[in-house]
C-alpha cells in the first residue's frame, strides 16, 4: 500500500531527508520542476510539437520556486514565457530566491500578479502554471481570491488554455481538500513523491482536474500515521486453494418484510460470489416465499423475531452476519442487532442497522465489538457522529474525513467504512485506509441503488472466510469498484456481484 500525506507529514519527510543528507533542497526543486515540465509533454504531446505561450504564476514560497524552474525550462525549449509574481521569494525559501534570479538573469519577463496583468496575460497562451501555493497551501482571500476566480472564468472563455497545478491547486488544504476561499481550477495537477489526501477530499478532486505524481529524488521513508492508500488484492489471498465449502465460511445475511428483501439478497449474492463456502438469508417468515422464488444457490430460513434469530446463531458454523439492507426502521431491526452484537461474531451492520439507532448511537456502540464493520454513507455517518461530521464539513476547520473517521473507529470500538468516491476505512487505534473511485480509476455509474448492499455482501463474505475486518473491508472495496469498472455505464447494483469473476481472472 502506498502512502497517502498531508502537507505536515510531506514537509517533515523533506526536512529529515535533508538533515541527514539524504536531498538537497535545491535539487528537490528543480526535480520537481523538471516533473512537472516532463508530464506537460506526455500528458499534451501536441504542445511538445512547437513552442507556444506560457504564463506562469508563481508565489513567494517554494511552490513558485518550482514554477521558476519550470518557466525557465519551457523558455530554454523555445516558449513564449511570462511570470506573474505574486510577491518575491520571502525568507525561508532561499532556493526560490535562487531560481527567480536565474529567470531574471536569462532575460524572462516578470511582473506582479494582479487582475489587469491577468487580462493581458492569458488570452492567446496554451499554458498556465499555477505554482502560487502548494502543500503549504492557506485559504484564498481578498485580492487573490478574486483573481483566482478570474483565473477560472477567463481559462474557460479561452477553452483551449490547459491550468497545470503544481503539487495542489492553489486554494485546496493539502490535509483536508477543503477550498473556502474557492481554487484554481487545474485541468492537471502534478504532485510530488506522493498523493496528498487533499488531492481526494473535499474540494480537492474537482480543483485537480487530472492527477499524476511524480518522484523528485526523496527516500522511501515510511510515514507512521499516514493514510494508506488499498493496493489491489492478490490471488493468492482471495482464490480458493481446497475444494471443501465448509473451509470458506458461512455467511448469514437477515432480510427484511415482504417486499424490502431485495438489498438482503443482493447482499447475500455478494457474499456467495466472493467466495463464502455458504451464504443463508434469514427472513419473517412471511417472507419466505417472496424470497425462496428468487434463490437458488443461497439457501433461506424462516424465523420469528429476535427469538428465532437467538436460535438460529445457536449453530457455531455461521461465521459472519449482515443486519441492515432491507431491514426496515421498526423496533423489531434494534432487538435484532442487539441478538448479533451479543452473539460476539464478526458483523456488518448498514444502511437500517445504523439509521435506527441514529438518536442513540451510544447505545449502539456500547453493544459493538472489534469484530464489527460499520458502512455508513454521509447522511448516516452525520446521524449517527453529528458532531463529527459538522467537523467535517466546516470550511473553517481542517478536520478531513480521515481525521473523522479516525475519531468515529475509536467512539465505536470497530471498523468503520465511511463510502464515497473516495471511500476511506479506519479501524480503533488510528490505521486509516483510502480507496479512490476518481481520476484515472473513477466508476460513476457505481452511483445506483443497491450498489452499499453488494459492498455490504462483499465485506460479509471476507468476513465469513476469516479475514480481519479491516482486510475484509479494504479489499471488498477494491473489488467493488474493479466490478464497476469492469462493466461500464449502464451498470446496476445485480451487476456487480456476476462481474467477480471477470475481476479474479486479473489478478
Amino acid at each position: 500500500m502506498a502512502e497517502i500525506l498531508t502537507g505536515g507529514q510531506m514537509m517533515a519527510l523533506e526536512r529529515a531527508a535533508m538533515a541527514r543528507g539524504a536531498a538537497e533542497s535545491g535539487v528537490l526543486m528543480d526535480a520537481a520542476g523538471r516533473a512537472v515540465f516532463d508530464t506537460i509533454f506526455e500528458t499534451w504531446p501536441e504542445l511538445h510539437a512547437a513552442p507556444q505561450r506560457a504564463v506562469v504564476l508563481c508565489g513567494p514560497g517554494n511552490n513558485g520556486g518550482d514554477g521558476y524552474v519550470i518557466a525557465r525550462l519551457l523558455r530554454e525549449w523555445g516558449w513564449e514565457v511570462e511570470v506573474l509574481a505574486f510577491g518575491a521569494p520571502g525568507d525561508g525559501a532561499a532556493d526560490a530566491a535562487r531560481n527567480a534570479a536565474r529567470w531574471h538573469d536569462m532575460g524572462g519577463a516578470s511582473r506582479a500578479l494582479d487582475g489587469g496583468a491577468l487580462e493581458e496575460a492569458l488570452p492567446g497562451a496554451a499554458l498556465c502554471i499555477d505554482a502560487l501555493f502548494g502543500t503549504g497551501a492557506r485559504a484564498l482571500s481578498g485580492d487573490l481570491a478574486a483573481w483566482v476566480d478570474r483565473l477560472n472564468v477567463l481559462a474557460a472563455a479561452e477553452g483551449a488554455l490547459k491550468i497545470v497545478a503544481v503539487d495542489l491547486p492553489s486554494g485546496v488544504s493539502a490535509d483536508s481538500g477543503k477550498a473556502p476561499g474557492g481554487a484554481v481550477a487545474a485541468d492537471l495537477t502534478v504532485s510530488f513523491h506522493r498523493a496528498k489526501l487533499g488531492h481526494y477530499l473535499a474540494d480537492g478532486p474537482a480543483a485537480a482536474g487530472a492527477l499524476r505524481d511524480c518522484p523528485i529524488g526523496l527516500p522511501d521513508d515510511p510515514c507512521a500515521d499516514a493514510v494508506m492508500r488499498i493496493a489491489p488484492p492478490t490471488a493468492a489471498d482471495l482464490l480458493k486453494t481446497s475444494g471443501h465449502k465448509y473451509d470458506y465460511g458461512h455467511a448469514l445475511i437477515l432480510a427484511g418484510p415482504p417486499g424490502q428483501g431485495g438489498a438482503a439478497r443482493m447482499a447475500a449474492r455478494g457474499a456467495l460470489r466472493i467466495g463464502a463456502g455458504l451464504v443463508t438469508v434469514a427472513c419473517p417468515q412471511r417472507a419466505v416465499y417472496e424470497n425462496a422464488a428468487q434463490l437458488d444457490a443461497i439457501m433461506l430460513r424462516g424465523i420469528d423475531g429476535p427469538s428465532g434469530f437467538e436460535e438460529l446463531l445457536e449453530d457455531a458454523r455461521l461465521s459472519a452476519l449482515c443486519l441492515g439492507p432491507g431491514l426496515g426502521l421498526g423496533a423489531i431491526t434494534a432487538q435484532l442487532v442487539r441478538v448479533a452484537l451479543e452473539a460476539g461474531r464478526p458483523t456488518v451492520l448498514d444502511a437500517d442497522a445504523l439509521t435506527r439507532f441514529s438518536r442513540e448511537a451510544e447505545r449502539l456502540f456500547d453493544m459493538a465489538h472489534p469484530d464489527c464493520v460499520l458502512t455508513p454513507h454521509e447522511g448516516e455517518f452525520a446521524r449517527l457522529f453529528p458532531d463529527l461530521a459538522e467537523e467535517m464539513r466546516d470550511a473553517a476547520t481542517e478536520t478531513s474525513r480521515a481525521d473523522a473517521l479516525r475519531k468515529a473507529a475509536d467512539r465505536a470500538g470497530c471498523t468503520v467504512l465511511l463510502k464515497g468516491p473516495a471511500t476511506l476505512i479506519a479501524s480503533p487505534g488510528g490505521d486509516c485506509r483510502l480507496h479512490s473511485a476518481l481520476y484515472d480509476e473513477a466508476a460513476p455509474w457505481l452511483a445506483t441503488a443497491g450498489a452499499g448492499d453488494v459492498l455490504s455482501g462483499f465485506i460479509t463474505g471476507l468476513l465469513a472466510r476469516g479475514f480481519a475486518p479491516l482486510d475484509a473491508a479494504s479489499n471488498a472495496v477494491w473489488l467493488h469498484t474493479a466490478c464497476a469498472r469492469n462493466f461500464g455505464p449502464g451498470l446496476i447494483a445485480e451487476d456487480l456481484p456476476e462481474q467477480l469473476p471477470a475481476v479474479f481472472r486479473t489478478l
